[in-house]
């Protein structure tokens, strides 16, 4: 009896059960590899994670990934949060069962039918302070 209510409550608080296993289960396939730029919003050592705002949107719209994962490439420690960087993202993406598809549309009003992996190749800062210098001593000089 215990069990039953239980279970009943995750359903109203999030996601039943079989549908967190469908996507935590997700079968992804790579999809593409793309050049975006942006800087880092946080960067978690540990679990070798970061969150990026970009400057142009992915494919799906977004500009935010949060936890994308870095690759053993990368070297975590020298990234930097504030700085502008040009980053390679491998992206993959898995499709979703009818029945969930249908469940996110009816209670979630949500319309995905696939979902998104985002992996992090390579961060290269870029040199964008000194064109804002340059920009800044014309800008003076325009004013004499």
């Amino acid at each position: 009896m215990a069990r039953k209510a239980a279970k009943a409550k995750s359903e109203e608080s999030g996601l039943p059960e079989w549908a967190e296993n469908e996507t935590k289960g997700a079968n992804f396939k790579e999809y593409d590899i793309i050049n975006r730029t942006g800087y880092f919003l946080d960067i978690n050592e540990q679990k070798k994670k970061a969150d990026i705002q970009l400057y142009e949107a992915l494919p799906d719209g977004r500009t935010i990934i949060e936890e994308i994962e870095i690759s053993d490439k990368s070297s975590i420690r020298d990234f930097m949060k504030g700085f502008v960087y040009e980053y390679n993202i491998k992206i993959s993406k898995a499709g979703l069962s009818k029945q969930l598809v249908e469940l996110l549309k009816t209670k979630y009003q949500l319309d995905i039918e696939e979902i998104y992996k985002f992996d992090l190749e390579n961060a290269q800062m870029m040199n964008v302070e000194s064109d804002n210098i340059s920009n800044d001593s014309d800008e003076e000089d325009d004013e004499k």
